[in-house]
């Protein structure tokens, strides 16, 4: 098993042989986008420094910004506690959205209740 075999591993991949990749810039901390990535794709961005998803609509890899120009260098990735969600911080250049804003949770806001301390 290489180191790169090793460190994919660790990751819970759901049944469907993914896992949800969190994207969030690293300077700032601000959530860019959500994507899912598999065994290879995983490998992929942690090997190659740009972040490669799993297409689940077309059912492909794509690396992010391969035709937008909008690409995602990769400064940190971490699994959280149950190992089944990356967290890639990335340094993000031009916007993250398909739909051309710079996060894709930017556009409607639930309006929930504020809880109080």
């Amino acid at each position: 098993m290489t180191v790169d075999d090793e460190r994919v591993s660790r990751v819970r991949f759901g049944a469907d042989g993914l896992a949800p990749a969190i994207i969030q810039q690293f300077d700032t901390g601000e959530v860019l986008m959500l994507g899912w990535m598999d065994a290879e794709a995983l490998r992929r961005t942690l090997t190659s420094g740009r972040v490669t998803f799993w297409s689940r609509s077309r059912q492909e890899y794509w690396r992010k910004g391969d035709t937008s120009g909008h690409r995602q260098y990769v400064k940190g990735a971490r699994l959280d506690c149950d190992g089944d969600t990356v967290l890639i911080a990335v340094d993000q250049v031009g916007v993250a959205c398909h739909t051309g804003t710079r996060t894709c949770f930017d556009a409607d806001d639930l309006d929930p209740a504020v809880g109080r301390r």
